[in-house]
């Protein structure tokens, strides 16, 4: 790896092949994870921010040589003064855009495509990383993004499952069947903190639904518990965990 590296490190058209396909690769392997479960941001939406990227650094890098070489009798008279920094410093700005397109408002209070924006973001800098030629840090990097976005949620989503405080959405038949979910929870050892109401069409009538934030009691702290005994209520009609 480090006698590659020398070997395309220098600014060249092999460098400039070897980055821009680097980033291309980078970006597949981060967006086909995120492609597979049908994330908002797919496998070529990863692959042209990754290229993209790369290009605007090589861009910088690209003028920098010009202005020390070809271009130096202009620099000299217009006295230019030119920061390489400055066209990779304005991806994460271009990025924000991308990213909070990617950012939608569910129902019940919920946000997706948070993890899909911060990627996009992680995969525009790993594309600068490839545009400046730091090979090290972007086969480093894409491994430790690659097992966070892939690996850390099954973990993630075993964690929030053991924490006492719950949310909750339950639909059920009318507004006064509030007062039995709510003693139900309370026999279970759970507290109440938060009830929001809401309307739900099913069946073609609107029906009552609540939104419930809870914190379990330490004797019964199982969140399967808790949803199964408001299931079994003859009014509820629906239940789901909201987890962020």
């Amino acid at each position: 790896m480090s006698d590659f590296a020398i070997g395309v490190r220098p600014f060249s058209l092999a460098a400039v092949i070897c980055r821009l396909t680097l980033a291309m690769i980078v970006g597949a392997v981060i967006g086909y994870g995120r492609a597979r479960k049908k994330s908002n941001a797919g496998l070529r939406t990863y692959m042209l921010t990754c290229i993209g990227a790369a290009l605007t650094m090589l861009i910088s890098m690209y003028e920098n040589e010009m202005l020390n070489g070809a271009w130096a009798w202009a620099a000299e008279v217009q006295s230019v003064k030119f920061d390489l920094s400055r066209f990779s410093a304005q991806v994460g700005s271009g990025i924000g855009f991308l990213a909070a397109g990617t950012i939608i408002a569910a129902a019940h209070r919920q946000v997706s495509g948070l993890t899909s924006a911060i990627g996009l973001f992680a995969t525009g800098s790993l594309g600068i990383a490839c545009g400046a030629g730091f090979y090290e840090c972007v086969i480093t990097a894409m491994v430790l993004i690659v097992f966070t976005m892939e690996f850390m949620q099954p973990m993630e989503l075993a964690f929030k499952r053991r924490l006492r405080n719950i949310t909750i959405y339950v639909e059920f038949e009318d507004a006064g069947d509030v007062d039995t979910i709510t003693e139900t929870l309370r026999r279970q050892g759970a507290r109440l903190f938060d009830l929001e109401m809401e309307r739900t069409e099913r069946q073609d009538d609107k029906l009552p639904a609540a939104i419930m934030t809870l914190k379990l009691g330490k004797e019964n702290a199982s969140h399967s518990a808790i949803l199964s005994s408001v299931a079994e209520l003859s009014c509820v009609n629906a239940i789901q965990e909201l987890i962020a």
